[in-house]
C-alpha cells in the first residue's frame, strides 16, 4: 500500500509540473501574440498615417493647378464681353469667396457646391448665342440633412462643366449645352451633356487639368463610393458624376 500511495504521489507531481509547464508556455504565446497583434497594429496606423500624408499631398498638388485654371476661364470669358462686365464680375466675386475662403475646407456641403457651380455657369454664360441653347436644371431634396453637411469635396464640378463649354459650338444655333445636379437619397448626381462642335477649338489651353485629374481627386477621396462615367453618341458627349456620400460618411467614421 505504501508503494503504490508513493506511486500515485509521484505521478500527482509529475502530471502538477507538466500541467504548470502547459500553463506557462501558454501564458508565453498569448504574451507573444499579444505583443505581436499590437506591433501589428501599430505598423497598420503608420501605413495609413503615411498614406493619408500622400493623399493630402496628391490633393494639394491637384488643387494647385485647379484655381490658376478657373481664373483663366473666367477672365478670358469676361475680358471678351466687356458689355457685360459688371454682372460677371458680381457673379466672379461670389466664386473668390468660394475659393478663397469655403474651398479651403477639405469638404464642403453639396448646397455650397451646387451655387457655386450656378454662379460658375452664369459666368460662362457671356460666352454664348443668344440663339445657343443652355439649359440648367437642379433637382434637389432640400429636406434631406445631408444636403447641408459637408460631405462634398469642393470644386468637385469645374471640370465637367468647363469641358463642356471649351468643346461645345457655343455660336451655333443647333448646338445645346445640358447641366443636370441632382440631390436624392444622400447622393450627388452631376449630368453633363453637349454637342461635339466641329470645329477646331479658337484657342487651347496648355495643361489642362481635364477628367483624369478629376477621377484622381475622386479616386483619393472616396475610393469605391463615386461612379464617374463619359460617353459619346450621335454627336453628343455625356458625362454622368454619382456620389454616394453616405456610404462615404459612413466609411469616414469606420476608419476613426
Amino acid at each position: 500500500m505504501t508503494e503504490l500511495a508513493d506511486i500515485s504521489y509521484h505521478f500527482l507531481i509529475t502530471i502538477g509540473v507538466i500541467g504548470i509547464i502547459l500553463m506557462l508556455i501558454i501564458v508565453y504565446l498569448f504574451v507573444k501574440l499579444t505583443i505581436s497583434e499590437k506591433k501589428r497594429k501599430e505598423s497598420d496606423e503608420r501605413f495609413q498615417l503615411l498614406e493619408t500624408k500622400i493623399n493630402n499631398l496628391e490633393l494639394q498638388t491637384l488643387e494647385s493647378k485647379l484655381n490658376p485654371h478657373l481664373f483663366k476661364n473666367i477672365l478670358n470669358s469676361i475680358q471678351s464681353h466687356a458689355y457685360q462686365t459688371y454682372y460677371s464680375l458680381d457673379k466672379l466675386a461670389n466664386v473668390l469667396d468660394y475659393i478663397l475662403y469655403d474651398s479651403r475646407s477639405k469638404y464642403v456641403t453639396p448646397k455650397e457646391e451646387i451655387d457655386f457651380a450656378l454662379n460658375l455657369i452664369e459666368i460662362n454664360k457671356i460666352k454664348v448665342s443668344p440663339l445657343f441653347e443652355l439649359k440648367v436644371k437642379s433637382i434637389v431634396n432640400e429636406t434631406e440633412p445631408m444636403y447641408e453637411q459637408k460631405v462634398l469635396a469642393p470644386l468637385i464640378s469645374i471640370d465637367l462643366i468647363e469641358n463642356a463649354f471649351k468643346h461645345a459650338d457655343l455660336q451655333s444655333a443647333d448646338s445645346f449645352i445640358s447641366i443636370v445636379f441632382e440631390f436624392k437619397e444622400n447622393t450627388f448626381y452631376l449630368t453633363v451633356s453637349n454637342k461635339i462642335s466641329g470645329r477646331s477649338p479658337m484657342r487651347k489651353e496648355k495643361g489642362g487639368i481635364g477628367i483624369d485629374t478629376l477621377k484622381q481627386r475622386l479616386q483619393i477621396i472616396y475610393k469605391d463610393n463615386f461612379k464617374l462615367e463619359s460617353f459619346a453618341e450621335a454627336e453628343v458627349y455625356t458625362t454622368h458624376l454619382k456620389i454616394n456620400l453616405l456610404e462615404h460618411k459612413a466609411k469616414m467614421f469606420t476608419a476613426r
